[in-house]
């Protein structure tokens, strides 16, 4: 049973199917297909805005690419120190935006707080020569911590960014987990608070290999079909990628996926906080879980079986969970049951150390 990633489970369903139907007959050639043209009429009604949307098959690509747009090569990026674009993309934002620079923030609970932005951006020597000049801020929804920002810490950081002349980008990978989570519409939690550009997601929530980049200020579209196609990132069978949002986005799968996945973190949570050699490092917002646990109980886990990342190194103590669109009750069942198990040969009191 894995647990380690969102990114190891198989297809929705739907996506599927909706891959092979795509495979019949021909298509118009680099994101003129009819598939694309849908996905712009989709996302601009769920939105309620018309937005400018562009498929990549990646992640990093959807963050390095968004950012360059926003970034010159002397420019600087904000973003916590945790963030993806920091600890997992190889460097990729800094790259195609030409050499820019990223600035990390420190925050509880994967966060950047409006207050600490401030204060950098204070400090930042904006017009010096000398120094980078800020130019974008980047935030993760969900977070890497699986901490979920409010619409109201949104609003706050767009409006700190703004005032300096930055503009916001959203990382969301798990976007959906995040929008579940809050029960607000997807305008609420991105352009009506105040973001630029979102990297949305659907690869961990049951897509084969399919992200977007949506602008929502339209000024910033202009460069970016250059900077894809340069990147290497223009497919020219598009229709592969746009036909899996279609369905993703058709009779609300992605919305319904995330939904599953939350509640298997939310039932993991409940389960482990009845073992006291258990500690849950931050709030279960989305389907990722940090939890602290004795030793024993972490190796007896994988000697069972279970999959699971440690969080820091090979001999901490810290494991990531992370459930998905397909996890399945009973494998959460069996995991609790296991560390129950495994915590009954463990001292009753463990000191977090999250």
């Amino acid at each position: 049973m894995n647990f380690s990633s969102d990114n190891v489970t198989g297809v929705s369903p739907e996506i599927m199917a909706a891959i092979v139907a795509a495979n019949e007959g021909d298509a118009v050639s680099y994101g003129a297909d009819q598939y694309t043209q849908r996905l712009q009429g989709q996302l601009a009604e769920i939105f309620e805005k018309d937005v400018a949307v562009f498929p990549v098959a990646t992640g990093s690509a959807a963050n390095a690419l968004a950012l360059s747009v926003v970034t010159p090569p002397f420019g600087a990026i904000y973003c916590h120190s945790d963030s993806h674009i920091n600890v997992d993309e190889c460097g990729a934002p800094e790259f195609y935006a030409g050499g820019a620079k990223l600035v990390t923030i420190a925050g509880d609970g994967g966060k950047i707080q409006a207050a600490e932005l401030g204060a950098v951006l204070t400090g930042a020597g904006q017009g010096i020569v000398h120094h980078v000049q800020p130019a974008a801020v980047s935030i993760t929804q969900a977070t890497e911590a699986g901490t979920v920002y409010r619409v109201e810490e949104v609003e706050a950081i767009a409006q700190v960014a703004h005032h300096y002349g930055l503009s916001l980008h959203m990382d969301g990978a798990r976007f959906a987990n995040a929008l579940v989570h809050l029960g607000c519409s997807p305008a609420k939690i991105t352009w009506q608070a105040g973001v630029d550009v979102l990297s949305f997601g659907a690869t961990k929530n049951g897509a084969m290999a399919a992200e977007a980049v949506i602008f929502f200020n339209q000024e910033l579209v202009q460069s970016f079909e250059y900077r894809r196609k340069r990147g290497g990132h223009l497919f020219s069978k598009m229709r592969f990628l746009s036909a899996q949002l279609n369905a993703y986005l058709t009779n609300e799968v992605w919305l319904s996926n995330a939904a599953h996945a939350n509640r298997m973190a939310s039932k993991l949570a409940a389960g482990l906080n009845t073992i006291p050699a258990a500690t849950i490092c931050y709030p279960v917002e989305a389907n990722e879980l940090f939890v602290q646990m004795p030793e024993t109980m972490i190796s007896g886990l994988l000697a069972d079986g279970f999959q699971f990342y440690r969080w820091g190194n090979e001999s901490a103590t810290t494991i990531r969970l992370v459930t998905a669109f397909n996890t399945k009750e009973a494998d959460v069942d069996t995991f609790l049951q296991a560390a129950q198990r495994h915590a009954g040969k463990t001292p009753a009191f463990v000191e977090a150390a999250c």
